[in-house]
C-alpha cells in the first residue's frame, strides 16, 4: 500500500487527549482509506512522554517513530526513510518536523496549518518561516485567501480543508437530561500575541473575558476542563463569580479515552476560540467541536467568519456578543433533542474523515 506519513509534536505534550486526537483522526481516517500510514515525532523529553505516544499507538495498531538523529523509539531511522520514500505524502503539523534526511525523502511535503494566522504572521514579521522546504500549503483556516480574511497568505497558494473525524470512533451517546455545558481549553496557549498591520491579535482569554458572565446571566450549569496557571488570580476570581465549574484537563482529558468519555457525557460545549481567528476571520472551526457534533452534541460556538460555510443554527449555533450567546443557550435549552439530532448530521455530512480526506487528497491532486 502507498504511505501517508503524519509528522508533530505529541510526545513534547503527553496526557493531552484532545491534542492526541488530532493526529489519531488523520491517521485513522488515512488507514480507512487503505493507505499504510506512519506517524513520526521527535524524541519527547522524558521516558513519560514517550510511554504515552507508544500507548496509544499500540493501542491503535499504528506504526510510529520518536526519532532524533542518534537513536529512534518504535520504527528505526531506515525503515522510516524507506516508508517516506513510498509514501503519497508527508504531512507536516506546523512544520514540526525538521530532519532534513526525513523531508528530503518524500516525494510531497505537505504543511499543515492548525492554528491560522500565527505562522503567516510570523513569516511576514520577519520572525521564522515555518513553511520553507515544503511543496504544498494546507489551512483548516477555511477563509485564507479570501477577501475579508485578514490572514496573510504569504503569496503561497493555499488549499483549505475542513477538520477530519472519524466517526465509528465517535459514535452518539444521547443526554438523559444531565450534564451541561462544557469544553477543554488552554486559557493562553504557547503562542503570544502578535502586533501586524497596525492590530494586535490575541488570545483566547482575550476573548472568554467577554463571555465570563454567561453562567450566572443564564443559570445553565457550565464546566470548563481549563489549562490555566494558578496565578492567573484574577481570572480564576472572575470565572468563580461567574459561576464557572472549572475542571483539571490532567484528569478528565488525560489522554484520548478519557477526553472522550468526557465530551460524551456532556450535553453541549461552549466554544470560545482564539482572539486570532476571530479578528482575521480565519474561517477556524475547532477539532474539539467536531468531537462534539459527532457524539450528539450540540455545540455553541464564536463566530471566526462560519457564515456560508456551514448550516448554523441547527446543531451548530454561533455567537459574537454575550446576547447571541445567551439566546445560543436558550435555543439549545429549549429544543435539545433537534440541535442534537443535526449536530450528528452534520458531522456525518461535513466531517467525516472518509469525505474530507477524500477531498483533501483530490485538492492535493494525489490519486
Amino acid at each position: 500500500m502507498t504511505s501517508v506519513i503524519v509528522a508533530g509534536p505529541l510526545a513534547q505534550k503527553p496526557n493531552h487527549g484532545g491534542h492526541t486526537w488530532v493526529f489519531l483522526q488523520y491517521l485513522l481516517g488515512f488507514r480507512r482509506l487503505d493507505f499504510d500510514v506512519l506517524f513520526i515525532d521527535r524524541l519527547g523529553s522524558n521516558d513519560r512522554s514517550t510511554r504515552c505516544v507508544q500507548s496509544v499507538m499500540n493501542f491503535f495498531g499504528l506504526p510510529f517513530s520518536l526519532i532524533d538523529r542518534d537513536r529512534a523509539v518504535g520504527l528505526g531511522r531506515q525503515e522510516v526513510l524507506a516508508r517516506v520514500r513510498r509514501s503519497a505524502l508527508l504531512l507536516n503539523v506546523m512544520g514540526f518536523l525538521d530532519d532534513d534526511e526525513i523531508l528530503a525523502a518524500a516525494p510531497k511535503r505537505v504543511f499543515l496549518d492548525i492554528d491560522p494566522g500565527f505562522g503567516q504572521m510570523w513569516r511576514e514579521l520577519g520572525l521564522v518561516d515555518i513553511f520553507a522546504g515544503h511543496d504544498s500549503f494546507v489551512t483548516i483556516g477555511e477563509n485564507v485567501g479570501s477577501a475579508d480574511c485578514e490572514v496573510p497568505t504569504c503569496g503561497l497558494d493555499w488549499v483549505t480543508t475542513r477538520q477530519p473525524v472519524v466517526l465509528d470512533q465517535w459514535p452518539v451517546r444521547r443526554s438523559n437530561g444531565g450534564g451541561c455545558f462544557t469544553s477543554v481549553a488552554s486559557w493562553r496557549g504557547a503562542y503570544g500575541p502578535l502586533e501586524y498591520g497596525g492590530n494586535r491579535y490575541g488570545l483566547r482569554v482575550h476573548e472568554f473575558r467577554k463571555f465570563a458572565r454567561l453562567p450566572s446571566v443564564t443559570g445553565q450549569k457550565f464546566e470548563l476542563a481549563l489549562d490555566i496557571h494558578p496565578d492567573e488570580s484574577a481570572d480564576l476570581e472572575l470565572l468563580s463569580t461567574n459561576r464557572w465549574v472549572l475542571a483539571d484537563p490532567r484528569t478528565v482529558a488525560a489522554d484520548p479515552w478519557s477526553y472522550r468519555s468526557y465530551i460524551q457525557r456532556s450535553l453541549a460545549e461552549f466554544m470560545v476560540a482564539k482572539n486570532m481567528y476571530v479578528e482575521t476571520r480565519s474561517g477556524w472551526f475547532s477539532d474539539r467541536s467536531i468531537c462534539y457534533l459527532a457524539s450528539g452534541k450540540p455545540v455553541l460556538v464564536q463566530d471566526t467568519g462560519l457564515d456560508g460555510r456551514y448550516p448554523v443554527g441547527d446543531g451548530i449555533v454561533t455567537f459574537s456578543t454575550l446576547d447571541e450567546a445567551v439566546a445560543g443557550v436558550e435555543a439549545i435549552a429549549i429544543e435539545y433533542g433537534r440541535h442534537a439530532e443535526a449536530a450528528r448530521a452534520t458531522a456525518e455530512d461535513l466531517f467525516d474523515s472518509d469525505k474530507v480526506l477524500t477531498q483533501l487528497l483530490n485538492s492535493l491532486r494525489i490519486g
